[in-house]
């Protein structure tokens, strides 16, 4: 008797199984797709956001997030390790391609679409109007009492000011040299070296009055701080766009709709906010990146 119901118990387990496996490989219709990240907060929350649009459409994804720098991620692509992640297109243009700056945000975007394509057989989807540009942030405090809300405004202004740079800043192209060669010497009160992670804590305590930026952090959704104009456009545009592979977009050519849609959603105000809501409340990215999605996706 215990050996006839041992043997029903498992052929319904089996019919139960071969149930359960039909109804997970009908969701995804075998659409599957690897989704990568690099390893920073906006990547992240950017990496679910198209995780989570690729879902509701029926897909399967493989999350491969914090893969790395931008090398990392890009031999990952060009292996097929992962089919897409977001990039910046400043990125693109000087670190990938190794051309020379440009500061048009739309000139770049055109250059690094046409060259990845050529070199790379990938595609840039949709820009979003976000800008995550390298910047400089001042406290309102020093803003006010020296009248700085531009970056000439404070070369004008320098030797009143304390500033936190970061170890490289002073010497790479694009940082300081660059600085001074579209604006004229900058004579700092004092300048300093401080890791990433402190530049905020040094303007908070007083110790320093002014800071490198990058423009979507979250920190400068803080009335206490002021990200000042680059009103001579020293620096590109990182202007953020899903790299997708070409072969996939020929596979799936909805991919194009469904992701351009989660770009045309993301603003500067929207990131810095995105990321504050894991930066500094200390959420998880992936909640955050839910919460986004389902406000305006879900209604």
């Amino acid at each position: 008797m215990r050996k006839g119901k041992a043997i029903l118990l498992s052929a319904l387990s089996l019919i139960l199984l071969f149930v359960l496996s039909a109804c997970g490989g009908s969701k995804s219709n075998g659409k599957t797709i690897a989704v990568g990240s690099k390893d920073f907060t906006e990547s992240f929350i950017l990496a679910e956001l198209y995780s989570l649009a690729l879902e509701d459409q029926g897909f399967k994804v493989d999350r491969k997030f914090n893969l790395g720098g931008t090398a990392v991620a890009q031999a990952a692509m060009e292996k097929g390790d992962i089919q897409m992640y977001p990039e910046y297109t400043g990125t693109g243009l000087l670190q990938v391609l190794k051309l020379p700056m440009m500061t048009d945000a739309q000139q770049v975007y055109d250059t690094v679409a046409a060259e990845y394509k050529k070199k790379f057989n990938m595609v840039w989807l949709s820009q979003t109007e976000a800008n995550d540009s390298q910047g400089l942030v001042i406290t309102k405090a020093a803003s006010d009492k020296y009248g700085i809300k531009t970056i000439s405004d404070l070369q004008k202004q320098a030797s009143n000011i304390r500033f936190a740079a970061t170890p490289i800043f002073a010497e790479v192209a694009d940082g300081l040299p660059a600085l001074e060669k579209t604006y004229g010497k900058f004579d700092f009160k004092e300048l300093k070296a401080f890791d990433n992670g402190l530049r905020y804590s040094v303007l908070e305590n007083g110790q320093m009055d002014l800071a490198v930026a990058f423009t979507t952090e979250g920190q400068l959704t803080d009335p206490k701080y002021v990200l000042l104009e680059d009103d001579k456009h020293v620096w590109p545009p990182y202007n953020i766009a899903p790299i997708v592979k070409q072969e996939t977009l020929d596979k799936y050519p909805e991919i194009k709709d469904v992701l351009n849609k989660i770009s045309a959603k993301l603003d500067t105000p929207t990131m810095q906010k995105l990321n504050g809501e894991v930066d500094l409340k200390k959420r998880e990215y992936a909640e955050v990146a839910k919460e986004f999605y389902d406000n305006n996706f879900k209604k």
